[in-house]
Protein backbone atom coordinates (compact mmCIF):
# COMPACT_ATOMS: atom_id res chain seq x y z
CA UNK A 1 0.00 0.00 0.00
CA UNK A 2 1.85 3.28 -1.18
CA UNK A 3 1.84 6.10 1.44
CA UNK A 4 -1.28 8.14 -0.09
CA UNK A 5 -3.34 5.22 0.18
CA UNK A 6 -2.60 4.60 3.96
CA UNK A 7 -5.44 4.92 5.53
CA UNK A 8 -4.20 5.55 9.77
CA UNK A 9 -6.69 4.60 12.45
CA UNK A 10 -7.39 8.73 13.57
CA UNK A 11 -8.78 8.88 9.28
CA UNK A 12 -11.04 6.25 10.26
CA UNK A 13 -12.06 7.07 13.84
CA UNK A 14 -13.05 10.90 12.40
CA UNK A 15 -14.99 9.12 9.47
CA UNK A 16 -16.80 7.07 11.35
CA UNK A 17 -17.89 9.39 14.17
CA UNK A 18 -18.82 11.86 11.14
CA UNK A 19 -21.33 8.82 9.60
CA UNK A 20 -22.56 7.91 12.95
CA UNK A 21 -23.27 11.16 13.69
CA UNK A 22 -24.94 11.54 10.46
CA UNK A 23 -27.12 8.25 11.21
CA UNK A 24 -28.18 9.38 14.32
CA UNK A 25 -29.76 12.82 13.40
CA UNK A 26 -31.47 10.86 10.36
CA UNK A 27 -32.67 7.58 11.91
CA UNK A 28 -33.01 9.05 15.66
CA UNK A 29 -36.02 11.02 14.43
CA UNK A 30 -37.96 8.53 13.28
CA UNK A 31 -39.39 5.42 15.38
CA UNK A 32 -37.54 2.21 15.05
CA UNK A 33 -39.74 0.12 17.18
CA UNK A 34 -43.31 1.10 16.08
CA UNK A 35 -44.59 1.54 11.83
CA UNK A 36 -45.70 5.15 11.23
CA UNK A 37 -49.18 4.10 9.68
CA UNK A 38 -51.06 5.09 12.29
CA UNK A 39 -49.67 8.66 12.39
CA UNK A 40 -50.86 9.37 9.05
CA UNK A 41 -48.89 11.32 6.49
CA UNK A 42 -45.71 12.16 8.29
CA UNK A 43 -44.19 15.26 8.47
CA UNK A 44 -41.09 13.75 7.62
CA UNK A 45 -39.37 10.75 8.40
CA UNK A 46 -36.53 8.23 7.03
CA UNK A 47 -37.90 6.12 4.24
CA UNK A 48 -36.12 2.94 2.57
CA UNK A 49 -37.55 1.39 -0.98
CA UNK A 50 -37.59 -2.42 -0.52
CA UNK A 51 -35.99 -4.02 -4.30
CA UNK A 52 -36.33 -7.29 -3.13
CA UNK A 53 -40.08 -6.62 -2.76
CA UNK A 54 -40.56 -4.42 -5.18
CA UNK A 55 -38.34 -4.63 -7.78
CA UNK A 56 -38.31 -2.13 -11.21
CA UNK A 57 -40.53 -2.13 -13.43
CA UNK A 58 -43.51 -2.87 -10.92
CA UNK A 59 -45.14 0.32 -8.74
CA UNK A 60 -43.32 2.21 -6.33
CA UNK A 61 -43.65 2.08 -2.44
CA UNK A 62 -41.56 3.21 0.75
CA UNK A 63 -41.50 1.77 4.11
CA UNK A 64 -40.83 3.13 7.58
CA UNK A 65 -37.64 2.74 9.41
CA UNK A 66 -39.44 0.41 11.81
CA UNK A 67 -40.82 -1.66 8.87
CA UNK A 68 -37.09 -1.58 7.09
CA UNK A 69 -35.98 -3.51 10.38
CA UNK A 70 -38.82 -5.56 11.27
CA UNK A 71 -40.68 -6.88 7.61
CA UNK A 72 -37.78 -6.34 5.34
CA UNK A 73 -35.08 -7.65 7.01
CA UNK A 74 -32.00 -9.34 4.96
CA UNK A 75 -33.95 -7.21 1.55
CA UNK A 76 -32.46 -5.23 -0.97
CA UNK A 77 -33.32 -1.90 0.21
CA UNK A 78 -32.68 1.65 -1.32
CA UNK A 79 -32.26 4.04 1.87
CA UNK A 80 -34.22 7.50 0.59
CA UNK A 81 -33.07 9.54 3.51
CA UNK A 82 -35.90 11.32 4.31
CA UNK A 83 -39.44 12.65 2.43
CA UNK A 84 -42.37 14.61 4.11
CA UNK A 85 -45.56 14.15 4.13
CA UNK A 86 -45.40 10.21 3.41
CA UNK A 87 -47.42 7.17 4.84
CA UNK A 88 -45.73 3.67 5.11
CA UNK A 89 -47.05 1.30 2.29
CA UNK A 90 -45.52 -1.83 4.04
CA UNK A 91 -47.97 -4.47 3.62
CA UNK A 92 -50.50 -2.92 1.59
CA UNK A 93 -52.11 -3.96 -1.46
CA UNK A 94 -48.86 -3.47 -3.25
CA UNK A 95 -46.83 -5.94 -1.69
CA UNK A 96 -48.59 -9.07 -2.58
CA UNK A 97 -46.82 -11.60 -0.73
CA UNK A 98 -45.83 -9.85 1.99
CA UNK A 99 -47.55 -8.27 5.09
CA UNK A 100 -46.56 -6.10 7.95
CA UNK A 101 -46.01 -7.32 10.96
CA UNK A 102 -46.09 -4.14 12.37
CA UNK A 103 -49.36 -2.93 11.48
CA UNK A 104 -51.05 -5.71 9.53
CA UNK A 105 -54.37 -3.59 8.86
CA UNK A 106 -53.75 -1.02 5.91
CA UNK A 107 -55.61 0.51 3.47
CA UNK A 108 -54.73 -1.18 -0.31
CA UNK A 109 -52.89 2.15 -1.26
CA UNK A 110 -51.80 5.59 0.49
CA UNK A 111 -53.37 8.08 -2.62
CA UNK A 112 -51.60 11.17 -0.83
CA UNK A 113 -47.80 9.74 -1.42
CA UNK A 114 -45.47 10.93 -3.89
CA UNK A 115 -43.42 8.84 -5.78
CA UNK A 116 -40.41 9.01 -8.21
CA UNK A 117 -36.97 6.93 -9.55
CA UNK A 118 -35.29 7.45 -6.20
CA UNK A 119 -38.24 4.57 -4.68
CA UNK A 120 -36.02 1.83 -7.75
CA UNK A 121 -32.61 3.06 -6.78
CA UNK A 122 -32.13 5.81 -8.71
CA UNK A 123 -31.21 9.46 -8.56
CA UNK A 124 -30.46 12.72 -10.37
CA UNK A 125 -31.55 14.63 -13.93
CA UNK A 126 -28.97 10.83 -15.31
CA UNK A 127 -30.98 8.27 -13.16
CA UNK A 128 -27.88 6.64 -12.09
CA UNK A 129 -28.04 4.43 -9.07
CA UNK A 130 -25.63 5.76 -6.23
CA UNK A 131 -23.10 4.91 -5.30
CA UNK A 132 -22.52 4.52 -9.19
CA UNK A 133 -20.35 1.79 -10.22
CA UNK A 134 -19.61 3.04 -13.19
CA UNK A 135 -19.18 6.47 -12.50
CA UNK A 136 -15.38 6.97 -11.48
CA UNK A 137 -16.15 11.06 -10.89
CA UNK A 138 -16.54 12.18 -6.86
CA UNK A 139 -19.31 14.32 -6.53
CA UNK A 140 -21.27 15.35 -3.87
CA UNK A 141 -25.20 14.44 -4.13
CA UNK A 142 -27.39 17.67 -2.92
CA UNK A 143 -31.49 16.76 -2.42
CA UNK A 144 -34.00 19.49 -3.83
CA UNK A 145 -36.24 20.84 -1.31
CA UNK A 146 -39.07 20.74 -3.30
CA UNK A 147 -38.76 17.48 -5.36
CA UNK A 148 -36.71 16.14 -2.83
CA UNK A 149 -34.33 14.21 -5.89
CA UNK A 150 -31.10 13.62 -4.97
CA UNK A 151 -28.67 15.40 -7.85
CA UNK A 152 -24.98 15.35 -8.56
CA UNK A 153 -23.30 18.89 -8.19
CA UNK A 154 -21.90 18.66 -11.70
CA UNK A 155 -25.45 18.46 -12.75
CA UNK A 156 -27.47 21.33 -11.31
CA UNK A 157 -26.13 23.69 -14.07
CA UNK A 158 -24.64 25.96 -11.66
CA UNK A 159 -21.77 26.08 -9.10
CA UNK A 160 -22.25 24.61 -5.57
CA UNK A 161 -21.21 27.53 -3.52
CA UNK A 162 -19.45 26.62 0.08
CA UNK A 163 -20.74 26.02 3.05
CA UNK A 164 -23.74 23.96 1.24
CA UNK A 165 -24.49 22.29 4.37
CA UNK A 166 -26.02 24.88 5.59
CA UNK A 167 -28.19 25.77 2.29
CA UNK A 168 -31.30 24.70 1.04
CA UNK A 169 -31.59 24.18 -2.97
CA UNK A 170 -34.62 24.23 -5.37
CA UNK A 171 -33.36 22.38 -8.88
CA UNK A 172 -34.33 23.97 -12.17
CA UNK A 173 -36.78 21.94 -13.18
CA UNK A 174 -38.58 22.26 -9.51
CA UNK A 175 -38.16 26.64 -9.97
CA UNK A 176 -39.27 26.99 -13.74
CA UNK A 177 -42.59 24.73 -12.76
CA UNK A 178 -43.38 27.31 -10.11
CA UNK A 179 -41.86 30.68 -12.05
CA UNK A 180 -42.27 32.72 -9.25
CA UNK A 181 -39.81 31.47 -6.84
CA UNK A 182 -37.67 33.17 -9.56
CA UNK A 183 -38.87 36.59 -8.31
CA UNK A 184 -37.58 35.06 -4.87
CA UNK A 185 -33.97 33.95 -6.01
CA UNK A 186 -33.21 37.45 -7.42
CA UNK A 187 -33.47 38.74 -3.52
CA UNK A 188 -32.41 36.30 -1.80
CA UNK A 189 -30.08 33.59 -4.05
CA UNK A 190 -27.00 32.72 -2.34
CA UNK A 191 -25.51 33.04 -5.59
CA UNK A 192 -26.58 34.97 -9.31
CA UNK A 193 -24.59 36.42 -11.96
CA UNK A 194 -27.07 39.23 -12.25
CA UNK A 195 -27.91 39.42 -8.52
CA UNK A 196 -27.33 42.87 -7.43
CA UNK A 197 -27.22 44.80 -4.35
CA UNK A 198 -28.35 47.59 -2.34
CA UNK A 199 -25.79 49.73 -3.56
CA UNK A 200 -26.05 49.43 -7.57
CA UNK A 201 -29.71 49.38 -6.99
CA UNK A 202 -30.21 52.66 -4.64
CA UNK A 203 -33.31 53.27 -5.50
CA UNK A 204 -34.17 50.36 -4.48
CA UNK A 205 -34.70 48.72 -0.75
CA UNK A 206 -33.65 45.50 0.64
CA UNK A 207 -36.97 43.89 0.15
CA UNK A 208 -37.04 45.64 -3.14
CA UNK A 209 -39.80 48.47 -2.96
CA UNK A 210 -38.62 52.10 -3.99
CA UNK A 211 -37.28 53.64 -1.23
CA UNK A 212 -40.07 56.44 -1.79
CA UNK A 213 -42.58 54.35 -1.10
CA UNK A 214 -41.05 53.22 2.53
CA UNK A 215 -40.50 56.97 3.04
CA UNK A 216 -44.43 57.04 2.87
CA UNK A 217 -44.69 57.41 6.87
CA UNK A 218 -43.57 60.76 6.66
CA UNK A 219 -45.99 61.75 4.28
CA UNK A 220 -49.29 63.20 5.64
CA UNK A 221 -52.00 61.06 4.62
CA UNK A 222 -56.15 60.99 4.79
CA UNK A 223 -57.10 59.03 7.94
CA UNK A 224 -59.10 56.34 6.11
CA UNK A 225 -56.18 55.74 3.32
CA UNK A 226 -54.05 54.70 5.86
CA UNK A 227 -56.15 52.24 7.61
CA UNK A 228 -57.24 50.42 4.12
CA UNK A 229 -53.09 50.15 4.27
CA UNK A 230 -53.05 48.81 8.10
CA UNK A 231 -56.08 46.70 7.44
CA UNK A 232 -54.36 44.96 3.69
CA UNK A 233 -50.72 44.68 3.94
CA UNK A 234 -48.67 44.91 0.96
CA UNK A 235 -47.54 41.60 -1.28
CA UNK A 236 -43.60 41.23 -0.58
CA UNK A 237 -43.69 39.07 -3.52
CA UNK A 238 -45.80 41.64 -5.76
CA UNK A 239 -43.21 44.01 -4.42
CA UNK A 240 -40.46 42.32 -5.76
CA UNK A 241 -41.73 41.44 -8.91
CA UNK A 242 -42.34 45.59 -9.91
CA UNK A 243 -38.88 45.99 -8.82
CA UNK A 244 -37.89 44.31 -12.01
CA UNK A 245 -34.72 42.63 -10.10
CA UNK A 246 -33.63 40.41 -13.17
CA UNK A 247 -31.65 36.83 -12.54
CA UNK A 248 -30.38 34.48 -14.58
CA UNK A 249 -33.35 32.06 -14.26
CA UNK A 250 -31.20 29.14 -15.53
CA UNK A 251 -29.58 26.19 -13.39
CA UNK A 252 -30.37 24.84 -9.53
CA UNK A 253 -30.81 27.98 -6.96
CA UNK A 254 -29.25 27.95 -3.73
CA UNK A 255 -30.64 29.56 -0.44
CA UNK A 256 -29.50 31.18 2.29
CA UNK A 257 -30.62 30.30 6.84
CA UNK A 258 -33.77 31.31 7.27
CA UNK A 259 -34.73 32.46 3.55
CA UNK A 260 -38.43 30.78 4.06
CA UNK A 261 -38.91 33.80 6.86
CA UNK A 262 -38.84 36.03 4.21
CA UNK A 263 -41.10 33.87 1.57
CA UNK A 264 -44.90 36.44 1.80
CA UNK A 265 -46.73 35.41 3.87
CA UNK A 266 -49.87 37.43 2.85
CA UNK A 267 -53.25 35.50 1.65
CA UNK A 268 -52.71 35.56 -1.86
CA UNK A 269 -49.23 34.15 -1.56
CA UNK A 270 -50.67 31.57 1.17
CA UNK A 271 -53.84 30.68 -1.72
CA UNK A 272 -50.58 30.77 -4.53
CA UNK A 273 -48.20 28.21 -2.34
CA UNK A 274 -51.02 25.73 -1.44
CA UNK A 275 -52.50 25.33 -5.19
CA UNK A 276 -48.76 24.65 -5.72
CA UNK A 277 -48.45 22.30 -3.19
CA UNK A 278 -45.83 24.54 -2.04
CA UNK A 279 -47.14 25.69 1.71
CA UNK A 280 -44.00 23.98 3.60
CA UNK A 281 -42.01 26.59 2.40
CA UNK A 282 -43.17 28.81 4.65
CA UNK A 283 -42.70 25.86 7.43
CA UNK A 284 -39.37 26.59 8.62
CA UNK A 285 -39.34 22.76 10.79
CA UNK A 286 -40.09 21.26 7.37
CA UNK A 287 -36.23 21.94 6.61
CA UNK A 288 -34.39 18.77 7.03
CA UNK A 289 -31.31 20.70 9.05
CA UNK A 290 -34.73 21.13 11.72
CA UNK A 291 -35.17 17.65 11.31
CA UNK A 292 -31.94 16.49 11.67
CA UNK A 293 -31.74 18.87 15.18
CA UNK A 294 -34.98 17.08 16.83
CA UNK A 295 -32.88 13.70 15.50
CA UNK A 296 -29.91 14.97 17.80
CA UNK A 297 -32.00 15.72 20.56
CA UNK A 298 -33.58 13.08 20.95
CA UNK A 299 -30.60 10.81 20.85
CA UNK A 300 -28.68 12.66 23.35
CA UNK A 301 -31.74 12.51 25.83
CA UNK A 302 -31.51 8.64 25.24
CA UNK A 303 -28.11 8.63 26.09
CA UNK A 304 -29.39 10.65 29.22
CA UNK A 305 -30.86 7.36 30.48
CA UNK A 306 -28.28 4.72 29.34
CA UNK A 307 -29.50 0.92 30.43
CA UNK A 308 -25.89 0.52 32.02
CA UNK A 309 -25.93 3.77 34.48
CA UNK A 310 -29.85 2.60 35.63
CA UNK A 311 -28.42 -1.33 36.29
CA UNK A 312 -25.32 0.12 38.44
CA UNK A 313 -28.03 2.17 40.52
CA UNK A 314 -29.44 -1.41 41.71
CA UNK A 315 -26.00 -1.92 43.04
CA UNK A 316 -24.50 -1.69 46.13
CA UNK A 317 -20.98 0.89 46.46
CA UNK A 318 -18.49 -2.10 46.31
CA UNK A 319 -19.78 -4.04 43.33
CA UNK A 320 -20.23 -0.10 41.82
CA UNK A 321 -16.78 0.77 41.97
CA UNK A 322 -15.66 -2.61 40.78
CA UNK A 323 -17.29 -2.57 37.89
CA UNK A 324 -16.27 1.08 37.15
CA UNK A 325 -12.58 0.16 37.87
CA UNK A 326 -13.15 -2.60 35.49
CA UNK A 327 -14.03 -0.57 32.56
CA UNK A 328 -11.89 2.24 32.97
CA UNK A 329 -8.66 0.05 33.15
CA UNK A 330 -10.08 -1.86 29.89
CA UNK A 331 -10.82 1.68 28.37
CA UNK A 332 -7.16 2.96 29.38
CA UNK A 333 -5.59 -0.31 27.64
CA UNK A 334 -7.80 -0.20 24.59
CA UNK A 335 -6.44 2.88 23.80
CA UNK A 336 -2.64 2.14 24.44
CA UNK A 337 -3.43 -0.65 22.19
CA UNK A 338 -4.70 1.79 19.42
CA UNK A 339 -2.43 4.66 19.91
CA UNK A 340 0.24 2.48 18.70
CA UNK A 341 -2.06 1.95 15.50
CA UNK A 342 -2.57 5.30 15.03
CA UNK A 343 1.15 6.32 15.78
CA UNK A 344 2.48 4.28 12.83
CA UNK A 345 -0.39 4.75 10.66
CA UNK A 346 -1.52 1.20 10.03
CA UNK A 347 -5.19 0.15 9.56
CA UNK A 348 -6.55 -1.49 12.78
CA UNK A 349 -8.52 -4.81 11.13
CA UNK A 350 -11.10 -6.67 12.90
CA UNK A 351 -8.70 -9.45 13.88
CA UNK A 352 -6.86 -7.25 15.37
CA UNK A 353 -9.45 -6.35 17.40
CA UNK A 354 -10.63 -9.57 18.29
CA UNK A 355 -7.41 -10.22 19.23
CA UNK A 356 -7.20 -7.47 22.23
CA UNK A 357 -10.39 -8.75 23.23
CA UNK A 358 -9.49 -12.72 23.51
CA UNK A 359 -6.58 -11.18 25.66
CA UNK A 360 -8.68 -9.07 28.00
CA UNK A 361 -10.95 -12.52 28.51
CA UNK A 362 -7.76 -14.47 29.19
CA UNK A 363 -6.71 -11.80 32.06
CA UNK A 364 -9.82 -11.82 33.34
CA UNK A 365 -9.85 -15.31 33.58
CA UNK A 366 -6.71 -15.39 35.49
CA UNK A 367 -8.01 -12.68 38.11
CA UNK A 368 -11.11 -14.45 38.67
CA UNK A 369 -9.77 -17.61 39.58
CA UNK A 370 -7.17 -15.98 41.86
CA UNK A 371 -3.90 -16.97 43.37
CA UNK A 372 -2.37 -20.70 42.61
CA UNK A 373 -1.28 -22.25 45.82
CA UNK A 374 0.35 -25.39 45.60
Amino acid sequence: MSEEQTVSLVDVLEEDEELEEEASAVLAGSDSDHCSYPQGYVKRQALYACNTCMPQGGEAAGVCLACSYTCHEGHDLFELYTKRNFRCDCGNRKFSELQCKLHPEKDNANTLNKYSHNFFGLYCTCRRPYPDPDDQVEDEMIQCVVCEDWLHGRHLGCAVPDCVEMQEMICESCMNQHVFLWAYAAHLAVQGPALQTKEEKGEQSEAGVPKKEEKGEEVVEPGCKRSRQEAEPSCRLKALQEAGQKTDQSGAVFWPSGWRSRLCSCSTCQVQLADAGLSFLLDEADTVLAYENKGKTNEQRQQGHDPLMSALDNLNRVQQLEIIHGYNDMKTELKDFLQTFAAEGKVVTSDDIRQFFEQQSRKRRRSDSGPFFS
